[in-house]
């Protein structure tokens, strides 16, 4: 029943010729943010993620144009170059445009490269944050991202090498839980780096595939075998990794009831 003393909720008008950059969450529909859905029924054109699932864009005015700007690693896709034009080019023409990203658009989703363009242009913008799937992966698996008695910090990081890479021996240094994206081909030498930076061979690592869907399943394994634990796992990407003492809490955790491949 509607409080008669709270004041009516006021979200933000999508104006035609603006560009909002959204998070769609990792997966699961619930965690759609309201703005987000109040930005989904309004927009006229949405520029959507490989990995948005489906059910989110259910919620979609039905009159927008869906148009597909997906980036797998791999696989042929656009270029971030190329769909950042054409978030201007749409923008432009005095559309609502919906840029659709999972997770968070902020979060190793390249929208601030996109946001930049925009302001560069001269176009219009508004960021909707997501649940960003390091946050919400490991949380779907029983691991808590931090913990009192087991972390006073915590690292999200790319295993992308572009760029050179992230600094492995000194994220090691640090003793500090690991959360790692797009780090499932690079597993095994990133393991072989966090052990030569000091991280134990013992250290628990859980691989979380799918995270937050139907289709989640998790992957616990040590550093020392958790490359080849995957490879002989017959799980396949997306998955966000986990590397520390918070994995252990999964045991306890474990509100799912997803079973581990261990």
């Amino acid at each position: 029943m509607t409080d008669p003393t709270l004041p009516p909720l006021a979200l933000p008008v999508f104006q035609p010729g603006s560009v909002w950059l959204v998070g769609a969450g990792p997966g699961d529909p619930g965690l759609l943010t309201l703005l987000a859905l109040h930005a989904l029924r309004q927009a006229d054109h949405i520029v959507y993620d490989a990995l948005v699932d489906e059910r989110i864009l259910d919620f979609a005015n039905p009159g927008a144009v869906r148009e597909f700007a997906g980036k797998r690693g791999g696989r042929p896709s656009p270029a971030q170059e190329d769909i950042s034009l054409r978030l201007v080019e749409l923008g432009r023409q005095g559309l609502r445009v919906l840029r659709l990203k999972a997770g968070d658009p902020f979060v190793f989703g390249r929208g601030g490269e996109e946001a930049l363009a925009l302001v560069a242009a001269g176009v219009p913008f508004r960021v909707v944050p997501g649940v960003t799937a390091g946050l919400a992966g490991p949380a779907y698996a029983g691991i808590p991202a931090t913990h009192r008695t087991a972390n006073q910090a915590v690292i999200l990081a790319t295993g992308h090498s572009a760029g050179g890479g992230a600094d492995w021996a000194a994220l090691a240094a640090t003793k500090a839980p690991l959360i790692l994206y797009m780090a499932w081909r690079g597993l095994g030498d990133i393991a072989q780096a966090l052990m030569a930076g000091g991280l134990e061979p013992e250290t628990a690592v859980a691989v979380i595939c799918d995270a937050t869907t139907p289709r989640q399943k998790v992957l616990t394994s040590t550093l020392a075998t958790c490359a080849r634990d995957l490879a002989d796992s017959g799980l396949a990407p997306p998955a966000i990794i986990v590397i520390g003492a918070i994995v252990a809490l999964r045991g306890t955790l474990d509100w799912l009831g997803v079973p581990s491949d261990d």
